[in-house]
């Protein structure tokens, strides 16, 4: 028994000293903080993607700092697309400006998460070209009039994935103007209008005259009256006086709620156009040369 025994306890032994030693050992000098990088960089290379989502998208946590940098910028070419986008975010998060040229790149992307979470990240990164996303969104083609590519009008025509993807990238949009219920009740049957509202809203900040009048033909146009009265909100927070006329076109729309964004983008852009226009600054004259 005891010769037939020794080879399982040779076994067992050598079984431990194998899993102990497959074990990460500490550094002596290690410091918390490498222990904190190395439990992200475990998440970031692990299989499962909810975990290298989330590894990636804590990192926008970490502004300044370029190894997040390098992180996030590797995860922009991740195999999964919530991936890629989580790090898009991330960039935009921690203002990595140097991420901008990759970004602008990754409107090219297959996913229109992806190309959504770009535009986002550059327009908080200061790059209005990611106007030009929320645009396609909105009007359904490019500002240089061309058609977008099959993917993205894919996912126009799906609501659910409209809204997952607005959802994931925080452009969901808010129920505003004390519509709040009702637009609820909406919101619980039509996926694909709150995402348009957003992109709406976005445009109110876009300084592109194209937005304006997309925002203009959105506003008599679209179905949804959550739209059509978003639209009209981003015409009020605008403040362009051309597009008075399409506020006013819209005060006898066939919902309240619409009525009301009219009139008050009415109301505002009335009050802009009657303020007097900013005196020319005038040149300070040089001094005359002194005499010798």
């Amino acid at each position: 028994m005891r010769l037939s025994a020794r080879p399982l306890v040779v076994t067992i032994v050598l079984s431990i000293l194998a899993t102990v030693l497959a074990l990460p050992v500490a550094r002596a000098d290690e410091t918390p903080k490498d222990k904190a990088w190395a439990v992200l960089y475990a998440g970031l290379s692990d299989s499962n993607v909810d975990k290298r989502r989330t590894a990636i998208q804590v990192l926008g946590l970490l502004p300044d700092d370029p190894q997040a940098e390098e992180a996030a910028l590797h995860g922009l070419g991740d195999q999964k697309p919530e991936v890629r986008a989580a790090a898009a975010k991330a960039l935009g998060d921690m203002k990595a400006k140097k991420a901008i040229p990759k970004l602008y790149d990754m409107f090219n992307d297959s996913d229109p998460g992806v190309i959504m979470a770009s535009a986002k990240a550059l327009l908080d990164l200061g790059d209005n070209r990611g106007y030009n996303v929320y645009y396609a969104i909105l009007t359904g083609e490019r500002k240089s009039g061309t058609s977008l590519m099959d993917e993205q009008k894919k996912m126009l025509n799906d609501p659910k994935k409209m809204a997952q993807f607005g959802f994931e990238q925080s452009i969901g949009f808010v129920p505003f103007a004390g519509m709040g219920y009702s637009a609820f009740k909406m919101i619980t049957k039509d996926n694909t209008s709150p995402v348009l509202a957003a992109a709406a809203l976005t445009l109110a900040k876009d300084p592109d005259p194209k937005s304006g009048q997309a925002l203009a033909n959105t506003a008599a146009l679209n179905k949804s009256w959550i739209v059509r009265a978003a639209a009209l909100n981003a015409i009020a927070l605008r403040g362009e006086t051309s597009l008075l006329p399409a506020a006013e076109g819209q005060l006898t729309d066939s919902k309240e709620e619409v009525q009301y964004s009219a009139a008050a983008a009415v109301i505002r852009l009335t009050d802009l156009k009657a303020r007097p226009a900013p005196a020319p600054r005038k040149t300070p004259a040089r001094p005359a040369p002194k005499k010798k």
